[in-house]
């Protein structure tokens, strides 16, 4: 797996030169509209909500010894959970939203990649593929909030919260990189199929949603280049994988 996640971060250098040279950016200018607006409203809203959480957390602690140093913590911890949140609503429902933006942009770079003209295994609508899109990340978005949860009440627990973190990067890094993987997948598989394909590709979709997440640190810039350049990574190797699933199954 450690070779498939390398690889899935590997796939984001050859990105941007590959947008430019198919002249796909103004395919993405409705995404990237989507993902500055999107950010504004949930990361606004996060903002004011963090305190309301972190005292909440903090009533639990009912004695007056170490109140203030649980305070402190609740108020750090309170922050977290609303900008983990904030992160997996707002990717998620980015990559719902832009999804018939981003299937045919993906279809694009895979006709370039295997010499084929566009084509769909599966023909699909606009509204089918938004549809998708919705179907996808809003089951992805339940899975990774019931593994979330129980990740953050970790961050309560010494030295036991270091490995939480990484736990949750990693998960969240996964749903990231499923919901890229799938603008190329819904031309070749049901929806099923697309969870099962995945699932045995999670190196892939964890490299690739590990720079999604990272991308989102850079100010502005992150937020409205993340789907373009992730999008893009994530086909380049979703492709590769599919043709060699076709080679084995012809071999």
């Amino acid at each position: 797996m450690l070779k498939n996640i390398t690889l899935g971060i590997k796939a984001y250098f050859g990105a941007f030169s590959l947008i430019s040279k198919l002249k796909l950016w103004k395919f993405f200018v409705i995404p990237m509209v989507i993902s500055l607006v999107t950010a504004i409203v949930i990361f606004s809203s996060a903002y004011t909500l963090s305190d309301n959480i972190g005292s909440f957390i903090s009533k639990i602690w009912d004695w007056d010894w170490g109140k203030e140093t649980f305070s402190t913590i609740s108020n750090f911890i309170g922050g977290l959970i609303i900008i983990v949140i904030g992160l997996i609503l707002f990717k998620h429902i980015i990559m719902a939203l832009s999804a018939p933006f981003m299937s045919p942009v993906s279809e694009k770079i895979e006709a370039h990649l295997t010499g084929n003209l566009p084509h769909s295994s599966r023909d699909t609508s606009f509204m089918q593929q938004l549809w998708r899109g919705i179907k996808i990340n809003g089951r992805n978005l339940i899975m990774e909030l019931l593994l979330t949860i129980p990740i953050l009440l970790l961050k309560f627990i010494p030295v036991v919260n270091i490995f939480s973190t990484i736990l949750l990067f990693i998960v969240q890094a996964y749903y990231a990189g499923f919901g890229n993987m799938d603008y190329t997948l819904e031309r070749h598989f049901k929806y099923s199929d697309s969870i099962k394909f995945v699932r045995k590709h999670r190196g892939l979709a964890i490299g690739n949603g590990a720079v999604f997440i990272l991308f989102l640190l850079i100010p502005l810039v992150g937020v409205i280049l993340v789907l373009p350049l992730s999008v893009t990574a994530a086909t380049l190797k979703t492709v590769e994988a599919l043709e060699i699933k076709t080679d084995e199954l012809h071999a």
